[in-house]
C-alpha cells in the first residue's frame, strides 16, 4: 500500500506525490482518499478513493533508474504497434496510455515517432489525434524519466537520442 510522501505514477496524470490521506464526506458517505499532487503541474490535486480498486490500479510506483535504463536499452528492438484504422488506433493507444504501462507507452512513442518521420519525408504531418496521443504519451513517460534520472523534462529527448541513437530507432 502507498503512504504519504510516496512518488507514484497515476494514469494519464503522470508523476505525483501522495501529500496526504484525507477523510472526506461526499454524498453523505465518509471515505478516505489519497491526495495526489502532480510534480510537474503545480496547483492541481487529484483525489483517489481508497475504496475504489479500479482507480487504485491506476497508481503505481515510479520506475527505478535500473528499470528506466532497461527500458531504454530495449527500445530500439521493440516492435512498433501501428494500427491502420484511425478509430481503433486512437482507442487502443488511449487505453494503453491510461493503463500507465511504461513499456507499452514507450512502444506507442516509438510507433508514432516513426510514423511522424515517415510522413515528414512526404511533406505531411501526423493526424491531429495521433499527435495528441504522442504528446500525452511523451509527457507521462518523459516526466517520469526526468524525475528518476534527475534531469529536466526538456532534457529527456536529447538524453534518449544519446543513449539509443535516432538512427537505431529508425531501423524498426
Amino acid at each position: 500500500m502507498f503512504q504519504i510522501n510516496d512518488t507514484v505514477s497515476y494514469g494519464t496524470q503522470g508523476v505525483c506525490t501522495i501529500t496526504k490521506i484525507e477523510k472526506m464526506n461526499l454524498l453523505g458517505k465518509a471515505e478516505e482518499y489519497f491526495v495526489l499532487e502532480p510534480i510537474f503541474q503545480s496547483g492541481s490535486k487529484i483525489y483517489v478513493p481508497l475504496s475504489n480498486p479500479a482507480l487504485l490500479e491506476k497508481m503505481r510506483r515510479v520506475l527505478s533508474r535500473q528499470e528506466i535504463e532497461e527500458l531504454i536499452k530495449v527500445m530500439p528492438d521493440d516492435e512498433t504497434i501501428w494500427i491502420k484504422n484511425d478509430a481503433e488506433r486512437k482507442e487502443k493507444f488511449g487505453q494503453i496510455i491510461s493503463s500507465g504501462e511504461s513499456k507499452k507507452i514507450a512502444q506507442i512513442i516509438k510507433t508514432l515517432y516513426l510514423e511522424q518521420c515517415e510522413r515528414q519525408k512526404n511533406g505531411k504531418r501526423l493526424r491531429q489525434s495521433d499527435e495528441a496521443l504522442l504528446n500525452r504519451a511523451e509527457t507521462i513517460l518523459y516526466n517520469e524519466f526526468a524525475l528518476v534520472l534527475n534531469i529536466k523534462p526538456e532534457q529527456v529527448v536529447p538524453f534518449l537520442h544519446e543513449q539509443i541513437g535516432i538512427d537505431t530507432l529508425n531501423k524498426k
